[in-house]
C-alpha cells in the first residue's frame, strides 16, 4: 500500500492540507515567540517558559476535551475553536506591532493558543478514522507525521527568515490566517448525518475515559514508551534556539535551519515507515531511536559545528517521527470508537506534559549548568530508558477486532431504573467442569479487562462452596445509563471473542442477573 494512499480520500485531502497550514502557523508561531524574549535577561527560563506554556494547556485539558469530542459533533466542535484561535492569534499580531508585548504577557497568549490545540489535537485524531478505510489508518497516521514535519521542516525555515527580516509580529500574523484555512475547510466539509445515543454527562465521561485508559496494557505500555522517549527528548525543542543563538551563534534565520533540519530528517522517516513497519517490531524500532536520538544529543552537546550539529539534526528528525509515528498509529489502531478522543486525550495530555516537563527540566539544568551539561544528562536519561524495553515491552494487537459489536441480549428486568441510579451489580452464573476449571479462570482474565474498560468500577470472580463447579462472576458499574452503554456499542469484536472464550468452557449459557439499589417506597 502507497504511503499517500490515504490522499485520495477528498476529505482527508482537504483536510490534511488545511491541518498542514495550521502546523505550519503553530511553529512559525513558536519561532517568533522563542525569539522574541531570546535577548530577554535569563533567556533560558523564558525561552523553555515558552515551550512549556504551549504545551501545559495540552496536559490540563486534553482529557476534557476529548471527553467532549466523544459527545459533540467533531467538525463543528473544530470549527469553533479554530475561530477562537483565529481571533487570539489576531490580538498578538496587532499588540506585537504596537510593542505592547512584553514576556509575561506573551506567555499568556502562547497559553491561550495552546488551549485551542488542546482543544484540537485528540478531536483530530478521532475525526481521522470517520473519513479513511480502516486499513489506511496506519498510511493516514503516518501522513500525519509527514504534515507535522513538513510544518517543523517549512515554518521554522520561513518564520527565522521573516523574523530576521520583519520581526515577530509577522509570523503572528500568518499564524492567524492559518487558523482561518483550517476554519474553511472544516466549513467545506459536509459531515454526513449520524444517529447518536443518548449523549453522555461530561463527568461521568471523563472517567469512563480513564478507566479505560487504566484497565488497558496495551495503551499503558504505548503512554510509558512515550515519556521515556519525550521526557529527555524534549531537551532539542526547549533549548535548541540556544544552541543556535549561544552556542552555534546562527541567528534566527540559523535557528530556523536547525528546525528545518529536524523536519526534513522527520519526513525522510515517514517516507520510510512502511518499510520500517515492516522490517522492525515496535521494539526494535524503540531502540534503534533511542540510541539514534541519544547520539544525536551527545554530537550536539560536545561539538560545537554548525554542519555537524545540522547533520545529526537530521538523525534525531527521523528517530523523533518514527518512533511518535509508530506508537501513535498503534493506538489509532487500538482505540474503539466511542473512546478514541478521550484514549487520544490521554495520549496528549502524556505528550505534552512530557514535553512541558522536559522543557523546565532542561532549561533549568542549563540555567545552573549550562547547556552541554543538559544536553549530555538528557541523552543519558534517554539511553536509560531505552534499556527498559527489556522489561516494559510494547505489545501490538494487530489482529485485535475493535470494530463495534451488540452481542449482549437487552436486559428484561420488572423495574424501571433511572438512567442516573446506581451503582448496578451484575451477577454471571456459570456451570464449569471441574477439567476445564483453571482453563476457565484464565479465560475470565481476558472478560475481566473487557468488563473494566467498558464501564464496570469492581470485579470479582468467585466459586460456590456448596457447588464446586458454579462460577459467580461479580461486577459493579456506576450507573445503569454506563450498564446500558455497554449493551449498545462500547464492546468490540476482541471483547466478544474474550467473551466466546470462556463460554466455550462452561456448560450451557450463562444466568445474568441485575441487582439495582434498594429503596424505601414508604
Amino acid at each position: 500500500m502507497s504511503p499517500w494512499s490515504p490522499l485520495r480520500e477528498r476529505v482527508f485531502r482537504n483536510l490534511w492540507i488545511a491541518v498542514l497550514a495550521g502546523n505550519v502557523g503553530t511553529w512559525m508561531q513558536t519561532v517568533g515567540a522563542q525569539w522574541l524574549v531570546v535577548g530577554e535577561p535569563s533567556a533560558a527560563t523564558w525561552v523553555s517558559l515558552v515551550q512549556t506554556v504551549t504545551m501545559l494547556p495540552v496536559l490540563l485539558l486534553a482529557l476534557p476535551s476529548g471527553a467532549l469530542a466523544d459527545a459533540v459533533d467533531r467538525r463543528k466542535l473544530l470549527l469553533a475553536v479554530q475561530i477562537g484561535l483565529f481571533a487570539v492569534a489576531g490580538v498578538l499580531t496587532v499588540l506585537t506591532i504596537l510593542d505592547l508585548m512584553p514576556p509575561a504577557l506573551l506567555l499568556v497568549f502562547t497559553f491561550l493558543l495552546g488551549v485551542g490545540q488542546a482543544l484540537t489535537l485528540p478531536t483530530w485524531q478521532a475525526v481521522i478514522p470517520e473519513v479513511v478505510p480502516r486499513d489506511e489508518l496506519p498510511a493516514a497516521s503516518a501522513l500525519g507525521a509527514v504534515n507535522t514535519n513538513l510544518a517543523r521542516s517549512a515554518g521554522p525555515a520561513v518564520a527565522g527568515l521573516l523574523v530576521a527580516q520583519t520581526g515577530s509580529a509577522t509570523v503572528f500574523a500568518i499564524n492567524a490566517l492559518s487558523y482561518g484555512v483550517f476554519a474553511l475547510a472544516l466549513f467545506l466539509w459536509r459531515r454526513p448525518a449520524r444517529r447518536r445515543s443518548h449523549p453522555e454527562h461530561f463527568g461521568p465521561a471523563l472517567r469512563a475515559g480513564a478507566r479505560y485508559v487504566r484497565y488497558s496494557p496495551v495503551v499503558l505500555r504505548i503512554l510509558a514508551r512515550v515519556v521515556l522517549f519525550v521526557v529527555p527528548g524534549a531537551v532539542v525543542w526547549g533549548l535548541l534556539p540556544l544552541v543556535a543563538h549561544q552556542e552555534l551563534h546562527m541567528g534566527a534565520s540559523g535557528y530556523g535551519i536547525l528546525l528545518a533540519a529536524l523536519g526534513v530528517g522527520a519526513i525522510a522517516g515517514a517516507l520510510l515507515m512502511p518499510r520500517i513497519r515492516q522490517r522492525l517490531s515496535p521494539n526494535r524500532l524503540i531502540v534503534l531511536a533511542g540510541i539514534v536520538y541519544g547520539g544525536a544529543l551527545v554530537v550536539t552537546a560536545l561539538v560545537p559545528n554548525e554542519v555537524a550539529v545540522t547533520a545529526v539534526l537530521v538523525l534525531a528528525g527521523l528517530a523523533w517521527m518514527t518512533l511518535v509515528s509508530r506508537m501513535n498509529a498503534t493506538l489509532q489502531l487500538f482505540l474503539p470508537n466511542w473512546v478514541r478522543a478521550r484514549g487520544f486525550g490521554v495520549y496528549q495530555v502524556v505528550f505534552a506534559g512530557s514535553q512541558a516537563l522536559g522543557a523546565l527540566l532542561w532549561g533549568q539544568v542549563a540555567a545552573l549548568f549550562g547547556l552541554d551539561t543538559a544536553f549530555l544528562a538528557a541523552a543519558v536519561a534517554l539511553l536509560a530508558g531505552t534499556v527498559t524495553i527489556r522489561w516494559w515491552p510494547v505489545r501490538e494487537q494487530d489482529g485485535a477486532d475493535r470494530s463495534p459489536a451488540i452481542f449482549w441480549a437487552e436486559p428484561h428486568i420488572m423495574l424501571e431504573p433511572h438512567l442516573d441510579e446506581g451503582p448496578i451489580l451484575v451477577t454471571v452464573v456459570y456451570q464449569v467442569p471441574d477439567t476445564k476449571a483453571g482453563d476457565f479462570i484464565e479465560a475470565m482474565e481476558a472478560v475481566r479487562g473487557s468488563r473494566q474498560r467498558t464501564g464496570a468500577s469492581r470485579w470479582g470472580l468467585f466459586r460456590d462452596g456448596e457447588d464446586p463447579g458454579r462460577y459467580v462472576e461479580v461486577y459493579q458499574v456506576p450507573t445503569w445509563e454506563e450498564h446500558l452503554r455497554q449493551h449498545e456499542g462500547r464492546m468490540t469484536g476482541s471483547d466478544e471473542q474474550a467473551e466466546q472464550r470462556a463460554l466455550a468452557l462452561a456448560d450451557g449459557p450463562p444466568e445474568v442477573t441485575h441487582l439495582l439499589p434498594a429503596h424505601n417506597d414508604d
